[in-house]
């Protein structure tokens, strides 16, 4: 009876190693749109190589790259509703240049550029956010349309600022992100 316990709990064993190293050893391709009239092999080989420093980009980077090859990880993605934007804007409250200051400042930047998007396409219009439009209006002024590290980190003050006034003035309008 002990021994047949023992088959019985090393084939448990290696049964559920067996299904982790094959959960954990497959990385999944992402989808690709079907292209009309092309083949896989021709879609694939299309698509340019992503360089090896982009290993540190952001998930959003998993998308196809375009003709224009200076595509900006941390540009502003469109359609976000108010209340997904500033959710992850709030995901940037406890974060600083304490680690990584390039890819915080980049981050904050893009979170900030992304509700101030969604903002002024709310159904509402951009008139229900008078306050975070104008602080959004004075960083932009601010930031010239310069995205680089060199010149978030001179306006890294102003960034956080900005960020901490919508955080409190969207706190005290619960109304307008729910």
């Amino acid at each position: 009876m002990t021994r047949t316990t023992s088959v019985r709990g090393t084939a448990l064993v290696a049964a559920v190693l067996a299904a982790l190293a094959v959960s954990c050893g497959t990385i999944p391709e992402p989808d690709r749109p079907a292209v009309a009239g092309a083949s896989a092999t021709a879609t694939t080989a299309a698509e340019p190589t992503a360089p090896p420093e982009a290993a540190d980009a952001l998930p959003d980077d998993s998308a196809p790259a375009t003709a224009d090859s200076t595509v900006d990880p941390y540009a502003p993605s469109s359609g976000e509703k108010v209340r997904d934007a500033f959710a992850t804007l709030q995901a940037t409250l406890n974060d600083s240049c304490a680690q990584d200051c390039g890819y915080f400042l980049g981050r904050l930047n893009k979170e900030l550029q992304e509700l101030d998007r969604a903002m002024k396409n709310d159904p509402k219009g951009p008139g229900h956010f008078p306050e975070p439009i104008r602080k959004m209006t004075e960083l932009n002024k601010a930031l010239g349309g310069d995205a680089s590290f060199e010149n978030l980190k001179k306006h890294e003050k102003q960034l956080v600022a900005t960020r901490d006034f919508i955080n409190t003035w969207m706190q005290d309008h619960p109304d307008d992100y729910r």
